[in-house]
Protein backbone atom coordinates (compact mmCIF):
# COMPACT_ATOMS: atom_id res chain seq x y z
CA UNK A 1 0.00 0.00 0.00
CA UNK A 2 2.57 2.32 0.83
CA UNK A 3 4.62 1.96 -2.83
CA UNK A 4 0.96 2.26 -4.41
CA UNK A 5 0.45 5.65 -2.09
CA UNK A 6 3.94 6.69 -3.67
CA UNK A 7 2.94 6.47 -7.39
CA UNK A 8 -0.43 7.49 -7.07
CA UNK A 9 -0.69 10.00 -3.92
CA UNK A 10 -4.10 9.85 -2.02
CA UNK A 11 -6.20 9.38 -4.86
CA UNK A 12 -7.18 6.22 -6.40
CA UNK A 13 -6.26 7.66 -10.13
CA UNK A 14 -3.11 9.40 -11.59
CA UNK A 15 -3.46 13.12 -10.85
CA UNK A 16 -2.75 15.56 -13.50
CA UNK A 17 -2.77 19.12 -12.17
CA UNK A 18 -3.55 21.37 -15.24
CA UNK A 19 0.10 23.19 -15.89
CA UNK A 20 -0.21 27.22 -16.72
CA UNK A 21 1.80 29.36 -19.19
CA UNK A 22 4.35 31.62 -17.72
CA UNK A 23 6.45 34.18 -19.07
CA UNK A 24 10.00 35.68 -18.39
CA UNK A 25 8.32 38.03 -16.21
CA UNK A 26 6.88 35.75 -13.95
CA UNK A 27 10.01 34.30 -13.12
CA UNK A 28 11.39 37.38 -11.81
CA UNK A 29 8.74 38.01 -10.20
CA UNK A 30 8.89 34.41 -8.55
CA UNK A 31 12.51 35.21 -7.26
CA UNK A 32 11.14 39.13 -6.02
CA UNK A 33 8.45 37.12 -4.06
CA UNK A 34 10.79 34.68 -2.49
CA UNK A 35 13.34 37.52 -1.80
CA UNK A 36 10.44 39.19 0.20
CA UNK A 37 9.64 36.02 2.48
CA UNK A 38 13.03 35.82 3.04
CA UNK A 39 13.18 39.32 4.59
CA UNK A 40 10.35 38.85 6.68
CA UNK A 41 12.46 36.80 9.13
CA UNK A 42 16.09 37.28 7.51
CA UNK A 43 18.02 35.89 10.68
CA UNK A 44 15.69 32.77 11.29
CA UNK A 45 15.93 31.74 7.62
CA UNK A 46 20.12 32.26 7.63
CA UNK A 47 19.81 30.35 10.53
CA UNK A 48 18.03 27.69 9.27
CA UNK A 49 20.65 26.82 6.11
CA UNK A 50 23.88 27.20 8.19
CA UNK A 51 24.41 23.43 7.91
CA UNK A 52 24.62 24.04 3.86
CA UNK A 53 28.10 25.98 3.74
CA UNK A 54 29.31 23.83 7.00
CA UNK A 55 28.70 20.56 5.21
CA UNK A 56 30.47 22.74 1.39
CA UNK A 57 33.32 23.67 4.10
CA UNK A 58 33.50 20.45 5.46
CA UNK A 59 33.42 18.45 2.01
CA UNK A 60 36.00 20.73 0.59
CA UNK A 61 38.29 19.69 3.17
CA UNK A 62 37.76 16.28 2.89
CA UNK A 63 38.13 15.87 -0.55
CA UNK A 64 41.04 17.49 -0.08
CA UNK A 65 42.85 15.85 2.87
CA UNK A 66 41.86 12.72 1.51
CA UNK A 67 43.60 13.53 -1.87
CA UNK A 68 40.79 14.05 -3.67
CA UNK A 69 41.26 17.74 -4.97
CA UNK A 70 39.59 16.47 -8.48
CA UNK A 71 36.63 16.04 -6.43
CA UNK A 72 36.23 19.56 -5.22
CA UNK A 73 34.39 20.87 -8.55
CA UNK A 74 31.94 17.95 -8.40
CA UNK A 75 31.20 18.01 -5.13
CA UNK A 76 30.33 22.11 -5.61
CA UNK A 77 28.79 21.48 -8.46
CA UNK A 78 26.66 18.62 -6.73
CA UNK A 79 25.10 21.45 -4.91
CA UNK A 80 22.58 22.33 -8.00
CA UNK A 81 21.51 18.55 -8.21
CA UNK A 82 20.20 18.07 -4.38
CA UNK A 83 18.94 22.15 -3.51
CA UNK A 84 15.87 21.25 -4.26
CA UNK A 85 16.23 18.81 -1.47
CA UNK A 86 18.06 21.23 0.58
CA UNK A 87 14.99 23.74 0.18
CA UNK A 88 12.25 21.50 1.45
CA UNK A 89 11.73 23.14 5.00
CA UNK A 90 11.56 26.34 3.22
CA UNK A 91 8.66 25.74 0.71
CA UNK A 92 6.64 24.85 3.38
CA UNK A 93 7.24 28.21 5.50
CA UNK A 94 6.41 30.16 2.12
CA UNK A 95 2.87 27.88 1.88
CA UNK A 96 2.05 28.88 5.79
CA UNK A 97 2.94 32.59 4.54
CA UNK A 98 0.81 32.43 1.74
CA UNK A 99 -1.95 30.94 4.00
CA UNK A 100 -1.39 33.68 6.61
CA UNK A 101 -0.73 31.19 9.83
CA UNK A 102 2.29 31.15 11.66
CA UNK A 103 5.58 31.01 9.64
CA UNK A 104 8.52 30.74 12.29
CA UNK A 105 11.51 28.71 11.36
CA UNK A 106 10.45 25.57 13.30
CA UNK A 107 7.57 25.08 10.96
CA UNK A 108 9.95 24.08 8.67
CA UNK A 109 10.20 20.63 10.44
CA UNK A 110 6.43 20.21 9.87
CA UNK A 111 7.24 18.27 6.19
CA UNK A 112 7.67 15.04 8.59
CA UNK A 113 3.95 15.38 9.19
CA UNK A 114 3.44 15.63 5.40
CA UNK A 115 0.66 12.73 3.92
CA UNK A 116 3.07 12.93 0.81
CA UNK A 117 6.60 12.03 2.94
CA UNK A 118 6.91 8.66 1.25
CA UNK A 119 6.58 10.67 -1.94
CA UNK A 120 9.05 13.22 -0.82
CA UNK A 121 11.61 10.87 0.62
CA UNK A 122 11.05 8.74 -2.95
CA UNK A 123 11.79 11.60 -5.20
CA UNK A 124 14.44 13.00 -2.33
CA UNK A 125 16.42 9.74 -2.98
CA UNK A 126 16.55 9.66 -6.86
CA UNK A 127 17.90 13.05 -6.44
CA UNK A 128 20.88 11.89 -4.57
CA UNK A 129 21.00 8.85 -6.86
CA UNK A 130 21.75 11.06 -9.70
CA UNK A 131 24.34 12.71 -7.50
CA UNK A 132 26.11 9.99 -6.67
CA UNK A 133 25.81 8.90 -10.52
CA UNK A 134 27.40 12.26 -11.16
CA UNK A 135 30.23 11.87 -8.64
CA UNK A 136 31.11 8.37 -10.45
CA UNK A 137 30.80 10.00 -14.04
CA UNK A 138 33.17 12.66 -12.93
CA UNK A 139 35.83 10.52 -11.29
CA UNK A 140 35.53 8.53 -14.15
CA UNK A 141 36.41 10.82 -16.42
CA UNK A 142 39.28 12.47 -15.09
CA UNK A 143 40.70 9.39 -14.39
CA UNK A 144 40.46 8.49 -18.05
CA UNK A 145 42.01 11.66 -19.28
CA UNK A 146 44.47 12.26 -16.34
CA UNK A 147 45.30 9.00 -14.85
CA UNK A 148 44.14 6.50 -11.81
CA UNK A 149 46.61 8.78 -9.83
CA UNK A 150 45.27 11.96 -8.18
CA UNK A 151 47.32 15.09 -7.67
CA UNK A 152 48.94 15.29 -3.91
CA UNK A 153 48.83 19.30 -4.14
CA UNK A 154 46.31 21.96 -5.36
CA UNK A 155 49.36 23.61 -7.31
CA UNK A 156 49.75 19.89 -9.09
CA UNK A 157 46.19 19.87 -9.95
CA UNK A 158 46.04 23.07 -11.57
CA UNK A 159 48.78 22.65 -13.91
CA UNK A 160 47.07 19.29 -14.91
CA UNK A 161 43.81 20.89 -15.04
CA UNK A 162 44.98 23.92 -17.29
CA UNK A 163 48.08 23.37 -18.67
CA UNK A 164 47.27 20.16 -20.43
CA UNK A 165 45.76 19.39 -23.40
CA UNK A 166 43.57 16.50 -21.38
CA UNK A 167 42.69 19.22 -18.89
CA UNK A 168 41.48 21.03 -21.43
CA UNK A 169 39.49 18.42 -22.69
CA UNK A 170 38.65 17.46 -18.92
CA UNK A 171 36.80 20.97 -18.72
CA UNK A 172 34.93 20.84 -21.67
CA UNK A 173 33.41 17.37 -21.35
CA UNK A 174 33.07 17.58 -17.80
CA UNK A 175 31.09 20.79 -17.92
CA UNK A 176 29.20 19.49 -21.13
CA UNK A 177 28.23 15.69 -18.96
CA UNK A 178 27.42 18.29 -15.72
CA UNK A 179 24.98 20.64 -17.77
CA UNK A 180 23.08 17.16 -18.94
CA UNK A 181 23.03 16.57 -15.63
CA UNK A 182 21.67 19.61 -14.25
CA UNK A 183 18.95 19.60 -16.96
CA UNK A 184 17.68 16.20 -15.90
CA UNK A 185 17.38 17.40 -12.72
CA UNK A 186 15.63 20.90 -13.24
CA UNK A 187 13.00 18.76 -15.50
CA UNK A 188 12.27 16.40 -12.85
CA UNK A 189 12.35 18.77 -9.81
CA UNK A 190 11.89 22.30 -11.01
CA UNK A 191 8.21 22.07 -9.00
CA UNK A 192 7.88 18.61 -7.81
CA UNK A 193 8.56 19.37 -3.90
CA UNK A 194 6.23 22.13 -3.83
CA UNK A 195 3.56 20.40 -5.65
CA UNK A 196 3.97 16.88 -3.71
CA UNK A 197 3.31 19.72 0.03
CA UNK A 198 0.88 20.91 -1.29
CA UNK A 199 -1.10 17.87 -2.75
CA UNK A 200 -0.07 14.56 -2.14
CA UNK A 201 -0.30 13.31 -5.84
CA UNK A 202 2.21 11.14 -5.47
CA UNK A 203 6.01 11.19 -6.32
CA UNK A 204 4.76 9.78 -10.55
CA UNK A 205 2.92 12.35 -10.58
CA UNK A 206 4.83 15.13 -9.42
CA UNK A 207 7.71 14.20 -11.59
CA UNK A 208 5.34 13.94 -14.66
CA UNK A 209 4.23 17.43 -13.69
CA UNK A 210 7.38 19.24 -13.18
CA UNK A 211 8.42 17.54 -16.67
CA UNK A 212 5.03 18.80 -18.46
CA UNK A 213 6.04 22.13 -17.14
CA UNK A 214 9.07 22.58 -18.71
CA UNK A 215 7.58 21.50 -21.93
CA UNK A 216 5.45 23.90 -21.65
CA UNK A 217 7.43 27.02 -20.54
CA UNK A 218 11.06 25.81 -21.76
CA UNK A 219 11.98 29.29 -21.83
CA UNK A 220 11.30 30.54 -18.32
CA UNK A 221 11.93 27.29 -16.76
CA UNK A 222 15.22 27.16 -18.42
CA UNK A 223 15.37 30.93 -17.48
CA UNK A 224 15.30 30.12 -13.88
CA UNK A 225 17.82 26.81 -13.79
CA UNK A 226 20.22 29.53 -14.83
CA UNK A 227 19.61 31.98 -12.29
CA UNK A 228 19.62 28.70 -9.50
CA UNK A 229 23.07 27.57 -11.16
CA UNK A 230 24.25 31.31 -11.07
CA UNK A 231 23.42 32.35 -7.73
CA UNK A 232 24.19 28.83 -6.19
CA UNK A 233 28.14 29.41 -7.47
CA UNK A 234 27.95 32.64 -6.39
CA UNK A 235 27.03 31.11 -2.70
CA UNK A 236 29.88 28.85 -2.50
CA UNK A 237 32.59 31.21 -3.49
CA UNK A 238 33.07 33.10 -0.25
CA UNK A 239 33.70 29.46 1.04
CA UNK A 240 30.28 28.58 0.97
CA UNK A 241 28.87 31.15 3.02
CA UNK A 242 26.70 32.84 0.78
CA UNK A 243 24.63 29.90 0.50
CA UNK A 244 23.19 30.67 3.82
CA UNK A 245 21.40 33.70 2.05
CA UNK A 246 21.20 32.37 -1.52
CA UNK A 247 19.65 28.80 -0.60
CA UNK A 248 16.46 30.58 1.37
CA UNK A 249 15.49 32.94 -0.90
CA UNK A 250 15.94 30.20 -4.30
CA UNK A 251 13.51 28.38 -1.85
CA UNK A 252 11.04 30.61 -1.15
CA UNK A 253 10.48 31.55 -4.87
CA UNK A 254 10.47 28.37 -6.20
CA UNK A 255 6.88 28.11 -4.14
CA UNK A 256 5.91 31.07 -5.67
CA UNK A 257 7.36 29.62 -9.14
CA UNK A 258 4.95 26.37 -8.44
CA UNK A 259 2.11 28.95 -7.53
CA UNK A 260 2.55 30.56 -11.13
CA UNK A 261 3.45 26.95 -12.85
CA UNK A 262 0.71 25.05 -11.56
CA UNK A 263 -2.92 26.19 -11.47
CA UNK A 264 -4.98 25.58 -8.10
CA UNK A 265 -7.40 22.84 -7.58
CA UNK A 266 -11.06 23.36 -7.76
CA UNK A 267 -12.69 23.99 -4.62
Amino acid sequence: MAAFHVMTGAGESFARPVVNRIGIADVFDALKRGFDDFMEKPSHYVFLCLMYPIAGVFLTLWSSGANLLPMVFPLMAGFVLIGPIAAIGLYEISRRREAGVDTSWTHALDVRHSPALPSIVAVGLMLFALFVVWLVTAQTLYSNLLGEVFPRTMGDFTRQVFGTPQGLQLIIWGNLIGFVFALVVLAISVITFPLLLDRDVGAVSAVVTSIRAMVMNPVPVLLWGLIVAALLVIGTIPVFAGLALVIPVLGHATWHLYRKLIAREAP
